[in-house]
């Protein structure tokens, strides 16, 4: 498989057409390949439109929403990043080419390793991976302009938005009663809400980030 013609055909047709205009950013995802992200029998579906589990409790959202919640988050060159729940390193990469400083948050070690190592073959030397409880983010490393999350929530992520500059945004896909938006919420003074932009396909709830379950009698 030509991977590299199957990630310009990805930005051609599933970026690009889906108004994700920024040049920076088409770029950024044309240069990061999805397949070294993922284990070997997957390789195969990386430019697929679909969300792809590749660890426990980890996927790469589909390119279109991935794209999109970049394109929202709106990332300068400053910025310094978190990036929450990183897994094997595919959206640190991304950030990394948009960034100036990446920090991935990752709770399971091995995963990780294998994040920090993908990142050190890519020659990414501004992206360091750290291991921790999503939940909890990583208040030594910040604050930060931008804290990313690359899978739906259910709950406000209150320790994450403590860790935002004055100005600062962190995206996510938030669940929004039935329906999964990508959204927004940006920190000014003690106001800080939710501005959503786009209808998101991704449907797994990150873990730590999921609403209590309620039973009923």
């Amino acid at each position: 498989m030509d991977f590299v013609q199957a990630r310009k055909n990805m930005v051609a047709s599933q970026v690009r057409t889906n108004d994700v205009t920024d040049l920076r950013l088409q770029a950024a995802l044309e240069n990061a390949p999805r397949e070294q992200f993922l284990p070997v029998d997957l390789k195969h579906l990386a430019y697929v439109e679909r969300e792809i589990e590749y660890a426990k409790d980890r996927r790469l959202l589909t390119p279109r929403d991935f794209a999109k919640l970049l394109a929202a988050a709106d990332v300068r060159p400053g910025d310094l990043v978190l990036d929450v729940a990183c897994g094997s390193g595919y959206s640190t990469a991304v950030l990394a080419q948009l960034a100036e400083m990446v920090v991935g948050l990752e709770p399971d070690e091995a995963l990780a390793q294998t994040a920090q190592a993908n990142l050190n073959a890519l020659g990414l030397t501004n992206a360091a991976v750290i291991v921790g409880d999503p939940a909890a983010g990583a208040a030594k490393q910040g604050p930060f302009d931008l804290i990313f999350l690359g899978a739906p929530i259910e709950v406000e992520p209150v320790r994450l938005l403590e860790q935002l500059k004055e100005g600062g945004r962190l995206a996510s896909i938030i669940r929004l009663g039935g329906v999964f938006r990508g959204a927004v919420y940006r920190r000014s003074g003690s106001a800080i809400a939710p501005v959503p932009s786009f209808d998101a396909s991704a449907r797994h709830v990150l873990p730590a980030f999921a609403a209590p379950k309620v039973f009923k009698f």
